[in-house]
Order: structure tokens, then sequence, then C-alpha cells
């Protein structure tokens, strides 16, 4: 019974400590976002399942949407808070090139866009 207690207190002081992750998932496309721009800002991924690990680095609020050539937003992170990071994925995205920006108000216009390959 001791056994069974101690390795229930370990596995709770793991979780408490954040001891299984926390960074960036692996084979995850990091990008980091600022005012007002990506870096990268062009990206490459093969289709599928597509998972991006955001780090805002700027000052404010930022997401990551993106839009297909008829001008369809396909997808759209939740907001990332300034200094955080942030898992996005994107199931199933079709091959083909889209156009990824930031949609919060002036974001776009003043720059903050790019284009992602999908192969």
């Amino acid at each position: 019974m001791r056994g069974v207690a101690a390795g229930l207190a370990a596995a709770a002081l793991l979780v408490a400590c954040g001891g299984s992750g926390g960074g960036q998932p692996a084979g995850s496309t990091m990008v980091t976002m600022t005012e007002f721009k990506f870096d990268p800002s062009t990206v490459s991924v093969s289709h599928g399942k597509v998972v991006f690990w955001l780090v805002n680095s700027g000052t404010t609020q930022h997401d990551l949407a993106i839009r297909d050539s008829t001008g369809k937003t396909i997808a759209t992170s939740e907001l990332v808070s300034a200094g955080d990071q942030k898992e996005f994925d994107v199931n199933d995205i079709a091959a083909g090139t889209y156009t990824f920006y930031c949609s919060q108000p002036g974001h776009e216009a003043s720059g903050m866009k790019g284009t992602l390959t999908v192969t």
C-alpha cells in the first residue's frame, strides 16, 4: 500500500512541476509573432495534420489564421498573449498555397502575413 501511495505522490509531483512537457512539440513548425510580422514569413509543410508552435515575442496579442486561394479562412488559432506560446493544430490541410495572417484588427494591413505552401 505504501508503494502505491509513494507512486501517486511522485506522479503528482511530476505533474505539479510540469514534468511532462510544455515546450515545442516534436515535429511542429515554430512561428514567432511580433509587431507586425511572422518569422518565418514563408513556411512549407506536408499535407495532412500540421502542428504549429506559435511564440508571441511581441507586446500585444496575436493569432495565426490560414486563408485559402478563394479567400476563405480555413483555420484560426486561439489568441496568444504577449510572451506566451501555444500549439495550433490544423487537421487535414490539402496541398496548395495559402496565406497566413494575424486576424487582429489592422495587423494584416500592417504587414503581418505570410505564405504557407502545403505539398
